[in-house]
């Protein structure tokens, strides 16, 4: 199996897409791009937006040579949207044969009003392809129930686990699920993974109490010591903090816990977590924002590797 993740939080932008190739297949989890659309009362960073572009167009190129598309829940740095932000994967962007993939779903039925109206975009893009997938297998692939979005809740909705086998060994994509439930970890456990790609708990919002952190460390410790790899990534990496707890996780574990760009052997990218250091090194023009919006600025002075 070859392992490739696209885009989260560590290289730089809000996601996590990944790409895994099997033997008969090529499977893209999760094509979704976004940046915070204000952290520390700042926009996105014109460096952020152009590593943000830079992973919306790995992700399309990876869309152009695969067989199956999943979609674990439908937020917007999940799904490409029919009406993007700028800084976002739309529908209009990507492949024009994409709608040949088969594209395997979280049910929409008992999700928000907004995410039910993207469903319904996506199942206009593939038509007779899309698949809810839910508790379905198919070969390699299989598909879990919808599991807890984090800690929960209504506006939260539920998220679907996805199972690759590759000659006996397996690969899980845990999406959003954050580490905060017991029962979802044990689901992650029964499947028996080689490889987890999970996102870690989002300890730069104060909403988060003691109890759920305290919770989301002994998950995390649990899964570290039962799969040969873990990956965490998305929400817990938009802080510094989510970092140094990654490191202080593999110390704890005994075993090596990896960000996306750890895995991918490249320079940890923190945007969001240094935005306001990127506005102090490289201060950006007033209406600089709504310039680029309307194609009238561009990030050619702010590259990915000025970051």
């Amino acid at each position: 199996m070859r392992l490739e993740i696209l885009g989260a939080e560590s290289l730089g932008a809000r996601g996590l897409c990944c790409r895994i190739e099997t033997r008969d297949r090529v499977v893209v989890v999760d094509p979704g791009v976004a940046l915070g659309a204000w952290r520390h009362g700042l926009p996105p960073h014109p460096v952020q937006v152009a590593v943000g572009r830079e992973i919306r167009r790995r992700i399309v190129s990876a869309l152009a040579g695969a067989t199956d598309v999943v979609f674990s829940h439908f937020h917007g740095d999940h799904v490409p949207l029919l009406e993007p932000n700028p800084y976002q994967l739309g529908i209009r962007q990507l492949p024009a044969d994409i709608g040949r993939l088969r594209a395997w779903s979280l049910s929409p039925s008992s999700q928000t009003a907004t995410s039910r109206a993207r469903a319904a975009d996506l199942m206009e893009l593939f038509g007779s392809h899309f698949r809810v997938a839910e508790g379905r297998g198919d070969g390699d692939l299989w598909f879990s129930e919808g599991v807890a979005h984090g800690g929960g809740g209504p506006l939260a909705g539920s998220v679907m686990l996805t199972r690759v086998d590759v000659g006996g060994r397996v690969f899980v994509h845990a999406s959003d699920t954050q580490l905060l439930s017991a029962s979802t970890v044990d689901l992650l456990l029964e499947l028996e993974p080689h490889w987890v790609l999970a996102a870690g708990p989002p300890l730069y919002q104060e909403a988060l109490g003691h109890d759920e952190r305290r919770r989301a460390w002994a998950n995390a410790l649990r899964l570290a010591r039962g799969v040969s790899t873990l990956v965490l990534d998305h929400h817990l990496l938009r802080s510094a903090e989510g970092a140094a707890w990654l490191d202080r996780l593999s110390a704890e574990a005994g075993r090596r816990v990896q960000c996306a760009a750890d895995f991918m052997g490249r320079p940890r990218r923190l945007l969001e977590a240094r935005r306001r250091e990127l506005y102090a090194a490289m201060p950006v023009r007033t209406g600089w924002h709504d310039a680029y919006a309307r194609g009238r600025a561009t990030v050619d002075d702010f590259g990915p590797s000025r970051a």
